[in-house]
């Protein structure tokens, strides 16, 4: 990221601060301190005479779809998801708009982010137990008019491999144009060559219809290490829900396993294999759809580029990082596609 974007993105004035603290209610600011964990939206902790909060400034998610969101959580609170439900202003609105910024604001929550490899293997299971209940609750939330019908069938995207080369294709020569020769432009440049020898030899490897198999319904989105708190190893919180939407149970599961223990190049078979059945202990999901999820997650990560995108084609570089991580995750995992694919199905 530019350092321009740094400083857009961690600036809080002290004009937009007052006006919030107002619209919000919460008296006098006595601290306030931006919290640098985040990769999309900005988010600070705000020390005040009401007390302390999280303040979160939004910036990848309609405001419409961000009070739905907003809107479950009270009902996902009261159905023991460890959630913070948000504070509602002085005039009863979850979100606000100050300063041009998109606002909303948590009680704060004591707590780490701890990385999935470092969870333990109980941990692991508990929190695929989490998720689980998660979903019900979701679901529970959707039949109580709290979200939309959840449609029959959904489908999913399957990259054609000559979309994924023209996207290749389109990227490289965008390093060319605005890439400075750095340590980061050469290993792009060079996964990039990589990649569609991948797509090209794997191709007939990827998911062949649109329909993922299992069951479906509402899910959080993003459940990784950066959106959970951990206190005395107890799940304390479960944050960022700006992402809800209907996608395959097993896409959620595999995408979640894969963000927190597929670190290093690896996946930790022993944390997925906890997970995984810590989240069959409440949703009994078919071992076929854990295993069409996993052959579908690595065909996506195969034909996406979207941390190169960010990178080349927005200048924000915040992402860089998990570009070189699951660039070697994807070609461990396509050496093992199989291995992997049993892990989730007998976990």
């Amino acid at each position: 990221m530019t350092d321009a974007r740094v400083a857009a993105r961690t600036e809080l004035n002290d004009s937009v601060l007052s006006e919030l603290a107002s619209v919000f209610g919460l008296g006098e600011v006595v601290g306030c301190r931006y919290l640098a964990d985040g990769l999309m939206n900005a988010n600070w902790r705000v020390d005040t005479s009401a007390g302390v909060f999280a303040l979160k400034r939004v910036t990848d998610v309609s405001l419409d779809r961000l009070r739905r969101n907003l809107g479950v959580l009270t009902a996902l609170a009261a159905d023991g998801v460890p959630v913070s439900a948000p504070v509602p202003t002085t005039s009863g609105s979850l979100v606000t708009e100050v300063g041009g910024g998109i606002w909303c604001l948590f009680p704060w929550v004591a707590g780490s982010h701890v990385r999935g490899v470092d969870l333990s293997l109980s941990q692991a299971s508990s929190l695929g137990a989490h998720l689980g209940r998660l979903h019900v609750s979701l679901d529970r939330a959707c039949h109580r008019g709290l979200l939309p019908d959840v449609s029959e069938a959904v489908l999913a995207e399957v990259t054609s491999p000559e979309r994924a080369v023209e996207k290749a294709d389109r990227l490289a020569l965008a390093v060319a144009a605005k890439g400075t020769g750095s340590d980061f432009d050469q290993m792009a440049s060079a996964a990039l060559v990589r990649r569609r020898k991948l797509v090209a030899q794997y191709g007939e490897c990827r998911p062949r219809h649109g329909a993922p198999a299992g069951k479906h319904g509402w899910t959080h989105g993003d459940v990784q290490y950066r959106n959970l708190l951990w206190e005395d190893e107890e799940l304390a919180a479960v944050l960022d829900w700006d992402r809800v939407g209907v996608r395959p149970y097993a896409e959620e599961v595999v995408r979640t396993a894969q963000v927190q223990f597929g670190v290093g190049g690896v996946f930790d078979f022993a944390r997925v294999s906890a997970f995984v059945g810590g989240y069959r202990s409440v949703v009994p999901l078919e071992s076929s759809a854990l295993a069409d999820g996993a052959r579908r997650l690595w065909w996506k990560r195969m034909t996406d580029f979207w941390m190169l995108e960010f990178h080349y084609d927005r200048g924000d570089f915040s992402c860089d990082g998990l570009f070189t991580a699951d660039e070697a995750l994807l070609h461990w995992w396509t050496d093992r596609l199989d291995q992997v694919e049993r892990a989730f199905a007998e976990g």
